[in-house]
C-alpha cells in the first residue's frame, strides 16, 4: 500500500498554463518534475485567463481560480485568499512572493502547516511602488522571513542581503532556463521583420523605470547602424506610451508588444547577435538566464545581481554612454568567447531538472520539521472536505 501524497500548495502566480513571467514558468516545471511526488495544486487569477482557457487540472495539477490580479494591488488579497484556503488541506504552502505574508504568523501560531516562501527579489526596492507600498512590502518582506520554515532567495546577493538585514541563512534556489531553445529563422520572418538578416541586439522585459528601458532606448538612440529589438508591454503605463511615443520615429529601434508564444519569442532572441539587460532591481532574471541559455552575450546593467547571475563574465555598463562606448568597442572574438561562458554557466546552474531537485529537497526538509507550538486548534480536527469543494472562483470583488 503507497503511502498517501502530500499535499503541496502553490501561492502566488498567475497561473498555469505559464504565459506571464518567472513565478509561473517555475511554477510550470515544479509540476512537470514533482507532480508524481506530490498532490499539487495551483492558484490561479481568473482575470488572465479567457473562460475556454480555464481548466481543472494542469499536467496533474489541481487548479483553484481567484477573481483577483496576481499583481499590483490586488496581490494582497489574491495571496491572503489563497493562504487561507490552502491551510484547509495542503501539508505544505510553498509561497512566490510576499503580498500575503502578514498571514504567516497566524498560520505558524493556529496550525502545523510547513511554510517555504521565495521573498522575490527585493520587491520593496522597485520604483514602481509608491511610499506606502513600498512600506508594506517592507514590512510583509520581514514577516516573510520571520514566519516562514524556509525562505527562498533566488541569488547569492539577495541571500547576501536578508543575512545583514535579519541574521538568517536563506536558500538560494535560481530558475531554469533550458526551456528556451534556438529556433532556425524562416524565409517567411525575414519578410515579416527583416532585422533578421543583420547583426541586431535584443531585449524582453515589462516597460518599467527599474529595467532602464528609457537609458537603453536613448543609447540606441545615438547608435543608429545597429538594431535594437525590444519586447514588453509598452500599453500598460504611462512610462511605456511615453517611451513609444518618443523612440517610434528612429528606425533601428523595433518596439513590439509582449509575445506569449515561446518559439516565436525564441526564434526573434536566439537569433540575435547581442542581449541588453537593463535589470536593476530583483535578483536572477528568468530573461536573463534564458538569453544566457541561448548563447547570447550580455551587456548587462552594473549590479551584484546581474554579476553573480553571470558570474562576473559578462560587460556590464551604468550609464547611457558607458553602453554606448561597451557596444561601440566590442569585438567580434569578445563576442564570441561570451557567448560560449554564458552557455556553459546556464548549462552548470539554470536547468529545470536541477531547480526541481532543489525544490524538493527543501520540501523534504520541511516536512520534517516538528511543529514547535504546543497549541491545539480546531483546524487540525474539524472536516473541511465541504470546504475544498467550495468554488472559490464563485467569489466577487
Amino acid at each position: 500500500m503507497h503511502p498517501e501524497k502530500k499535499k503541496v500548495a502553490v501561492i502566488g502566480t498567475v497561473g498555469l498554463p505559464a504565459n506571464y513571467g518567472g513565478f509561473e514558468t517555475l511554477t510550470e516545471h515544479l509540476v512537470e518534475h514533482l507532480g508524481s511526488d506530490y498532490d499539487m495544486t495551483v492558484y490561479c487569477s481568473s482575470k488572465k485567463y479567457r473562460k475556454d482557457q480555464k481548466v481543472k487540472t494542469f499536467k496533474g495539477a489541481t487548479l483553484k481560480y481567484l477573481p483577483f490580479d496576481a499583481n499590483g494591488i490586488q496581490s494582497i488579497l489574491y495571496d491572503s485568499l489563497s493562504i487561507l484556503h490552502a491551510v484547509f488541506y495542503a501539508d505544505v504552502l510553498l509561497i512566490l512572493g510576499v503580498a500575503g505574508a502578514w498571514l504567516l504568523p497566524f498560520v505558524r501560531i493556529f496550525t502545523k502547516k510547513k511554510i517555504i516562501i521565495s521573498i522575490d527579489g527585493i520587491e520593496w526596492k522597485r520604483d514602481k511602488w509608491n511610499l506606502l507600498a513600498k512600506w508594506y512590502l517592507f514590512w510583509a518582506e520581514g514577516l516573510a522571513v520571520k514566519y516562514s520554515h524556509i525562505d527562498i532567495s533566488d541569488n547569492e546577493a539577495i541571500q547576501d542581503y536578508t543575512a545583514a538585514r535579519y541574521g538568517t541563512l536563506s536558500r538560494v534556489i535560481e530558475y531554469g532556463a533550458n526551456h528556451a531553445l534556438n529556433v532556425k529563422k524562416t524565409f517567411e520572418a525575414e519578410a515579416k521583420h527583416p532585422f533578421l538578416k543583420q547583426f541586431y541586439a535584443f531585449k524582453v522585459c515589462r516597460i518599467e523605470p527599474e529595467n532602464n528601458v528609457h537609458l537603453i532606448l536613448e543609447a540606441f538612440s545615438q547608435l543608429k547602424n545597429i538594431p535594437l529589438v525590444m519586447v514588453g508591454n509598452w500599453n500598460r503605463s504611462i512610462y511605456g506610451l511615453q517611451l513609444r511615443e518618443q523612440y517610434q520615429q528612429y528606425t533601428n529601434i523595433i518596439m513590439l508588444d509582449p509575445i506569449y508564444e515561446q518559439e516565436k519569442l525564441d526564434m526573434l532572441r536566439s537569433n540575435a547577435g547581442l542581449y541588453i539587460h537593463g535589470h536593476s532591481a530583483g535578483g536572477t532574471n528568468p530573461s536573463l538566464v534564458e538569453a544566457m541559455y541561448l548563447k547570447l552575450p550580455i551587456i548587462a546593467f552594473d549590479v551584484a545581481y546581474n554579476k553573480v547571475t553571470t558570474e562576473n563574465k559578462a560587460l556590464y555598463f551604468k550609464d547611457i554612454q558607458d553602453l554606448k562606448d561597451k557596444i561601440k568597442n566590442i569585438s567580434f572574438d569578445t563576442l564570441k568567447n561570451m557567448s560560449s561562458q554564458m552557455r556553459q554557466i546556464a548549462e552548470k546552474r539554470y536547468q529545470w531538472s536541477l531547480i526541481a531537485q532543489k525544490y524538493n529537497a527543501l520540501i523534504q526538509e520541511v516536512l520534517t520539521i516538528k511543529a514547535k507550538s504546543s497549541i491545539e486548534t480546531e483546524i487540525g480536527k474539524l472536516n473541511y472536505s465541504d470546504l475544498l469543494d467550495l468554488e472559490i472562483s464563485h467569489l466577487k470583488i
